[in-house]
């Protein structure tokens, strides 16, 4: 049986006037993260880990942030995108792992509502998704509150034919 693993990494800092959506889940906060589409930094993350598991490039190769079809568009549409590439085909995920790095605002209550939505949007069971949540101890750029970062790894098998 042939494995990968692919691991992902993304950043995005706060902005007024924006939904803060992580895994595809509207968290309820004063402000957003600034980015192209939804800014769901921890989709992004996930989706550079599987790309990054098939050697595919990263996301910004796959939805350029300067092209319009991606303003503001749901990230987990785009998850969706990134599974239905044809290089995808032969395999499935095993498992993925998630962590969101903030420290603010509090996570921990939208877990099993992220961990639902990814493994629908992926088509396996939530028993293979797992969602976790950090601080920094107030150190750098998420300690001081101006964004939220989001590491994320990818185990993929080959499927039996």
């Amino acid at each position: 049986m042939d494995i990968r693993i692919g691991q992902g990494f993304d950043v995005h800092k706060f902005a007024e006037n924006r939904e803060l959506v992580l895994c595809g889940v509207k968290i309820p906060c004063e402000t957003g993260l600034l980015g192209h589409s939804d800014a769901d930094v921890a989709t992004h993350a996930l989706m550079d880990a599987l790309l990054g598991a098939l050697a595919l490039a990263d996301i910004g190769t796959h939805f350029p942030d300067n092209d319009n079809a991606f303003k503001n568009i749901d990230s987990t549409l785009l998850l969706k995108k990134v599974l239905a590439l044809p290089e995808f085909a032969p395999w499935q995920i095993g498992n993925l792992d998630v962590t969101v790095i903030a420290q603010k605002p509090k996570l921990a209550p939208f877990r099993e509502d992220m961990r639902q939505k990814l493994a629908q949007v992926c088509g396996i069971g939530i028993d293979r998704v797992s969602v976790k949540f950090t601080t920094t101890e107030k150190l750098g750029f998420t300690g001081r509150g101006e964004g939220i970062a989001a590491s994320a790894v990818v185990l993929l098998k080959e499927c039996a034919e």
